[in-house]
C-alpha cells in the first residue's frame, strides 16, 4: 500500500514563512504527479499548487509569487515553500499524489491526512 505522510505545518504570523513536506512510502513503481491542496471548514479544497515528475508546475492564482513546489522524486517527497503568508492562508494543507503501485500498471490517486496551517497575529 501506499502512505503520503505531511509535516511541517504550524502557527505563523502575517508575513511569515513555512515550509510543508510530503513524503510517499510504500509499494510506489512510479508517481506521475504531486501537489497540495487546502480546505477551510464549511468551504470547498482548492489547488494549491501541483509538479510533475519532469518538473512542470502549476499554481493558484492566489499563491502564484508567494508559494513554490518543488519535489526531489529520489526521496518522493514533495515541499511547499510558502511565504508572505497572510491569515486567508489558513486551512488543512493536504498532500496528493498521483501513484503507480508495484502491483498495478495504472496510476492511483492518494491523499495525505492534512497539516493544519494558521496564519494570526
Amino acid at each position: 500500500q501506499v502512505q503520503l505522510v505531511e509535516s511541517g505545518g504550524g502557527l505563523v504570523q502575517p508575513g511569515g514563512s513555512l515550509r510543508l513536506s510530503c513524503a510517499a512510502s510504500g509499494s510506489i513503481f512510479s508517481i506521475s504527479a504531486m501537489g497540495w491542496y487546502r480546505q477551510v471548514p464549511g468551504k470547498q479544497r482548492e489547488l494549491v499548487a501541483t509538479i510533475t515528475s519532469d518538473g512542470n508546475t502549476n499554481y493558484a492564482d492566489s499563491v502564484k509569487g508567494r508559494f513554490t513546489i518543488s519535489s526531489d522524486n529520489t526521496k518522493n517527497t514533495v515541499y511547499l515553500q510558502m511565504n508572505s503568508l497572510k491569515p486567508e492562508d489558513t486551512a488543512i494543507y493536504y498532500c496528493n499524489a498521483q501513484v503507480r503501485p508495484t502491483s498495478l500498471t495504472f496510476n492511483v490517486v492518494y491523499w495525505g491526512q492534512g497539516t493544519q496551517v494558521t496564519v494570526s497575529s
